[in-house]
């Protein structure tokens, strides 16, 4: 299968849902609405999305259950770009190849937009007309809130932070990029399991894979962000070495910061020896995260 055709055509289902689930930027207050849709709609790959339902493919499960879901989490994950963004966090000019919200839109409506786009999210989660087993629901809306707040995304953003500029070592390091990155990719697999129906011992082995998966893309992320150009990653190259924060490359260098990600390619993909080629997608996902050069 071409993986990049898979991503692509998922991603236009998810964008279609996406415009027809955020608010018009016609609607009042437009101006926030105008900068939550400016965000979202900036050219992401939503690989969480696209993980999310590659997930319920993976089971056997039909998409249109995921298809909310996918969306919150992608209203989430853009949000935390729009804060990461921000003057206070990591201050930087250009996000997907574009000016940042804040340099578009100020920084109160960048904040305020980020609000408003977590908060939409469980709105959706909540509401979404399909329907669906109110147990599920419910866990479904506890592993997005657990993976999106101090336990998880949240949590190691916080961590991130207070470790700019200071040695640190590589199990904390580990505690960031499992948190920051790993926790919603990790729940993108899970809810797409869990609302694709999958049972204990597929969920179990989806979790495990989402785990892997999600620590392996923010060590792809730290290798790109000192060998990849700036037109590529459409930000700031280098930004991280210039702000002192701690990457894999920067503590076990560039050869073996690659190995390791290698290293947890194959583990991923162990994971999912119990399914058969419908987990296809998953697997070329994988190397997808790995390979991919922006």
């Amino acid at each position: 299968m071409d993986i990049k055709d898979y991503i692509k055509a998922v991603a236009a289902e998810v964008d279609a849902a996406l415009e027809r689930f955020l608010p018009s930027a016609e609607r009042m207050p437009q101006n926030l609405h105008k900068a939550m849709r400016y965000s979202v709609f900036a050219g992401g790959k939503r690989v969480r999305p696209v993980l999310a339902m590659a997930a319920c493919d993976a089971v056997g499960g039909e998409r249109q259950y995921v298809l909310a879901a996918a969306c919150a989490i992608e209203m989430i994950h853009t949000y935390s770009l729009i804060h990461d963004d921000l003057p206070a966090m990591d201050d930087d000019d250009f996000r997907r190849g574009q000016p940042t919200n804040h340099k578009v839109f100020g920084e109160a409506n960048a904040i305020l937009a980020g609000d408003a786009l977590l908060t939409e999210a469980f709105v959706l989660l909540a509401n979404d007309s399909v329907d669906i087993d109110p147990e599920i629901r419910r866990q479904v809306i506890q592993i997005i809130a657990r993976a999106s707040g101090s336990a998880g995304m949240v949590g190691g953003q916080v961590v991130d932070m207070e470790s700019e500029g200071k040695a640190i070592d590589l199990p904390l390091l580990e505690y960031i990029h499992i948190h920051k990155t790993g926790a919603l990719i990790r729940a993108s697999i899970e809810v797409g399991a869990l609302l694709g129906g999958a049972d204990k011992e597929q969920l179990a082995s989806l979790s495990r894979f989402g785990e892997l998966a999600g620590l392996a893309f923010q060590i792809a992320d730290d290798i790109l962000d000192v060998t990849a150009s700036q037109e590529d990653l459409g930000k700031d190259a280098g930004s991280d070495e210039a702000r002192g924060k701690a990457t894999y490359v920067s503590l076990l260098g560039l050869p073996q910061a690659r190995q390791r990600a290698d290293e947890l390619r194959g583990l991923a993909l162990e994971s999912l020896n119990g399914f058969d080629v419908s987990a296809e997608p998953l697997r070329q996902i994988m190397k997808f995260i790995i390979e991919r050069n922006s």
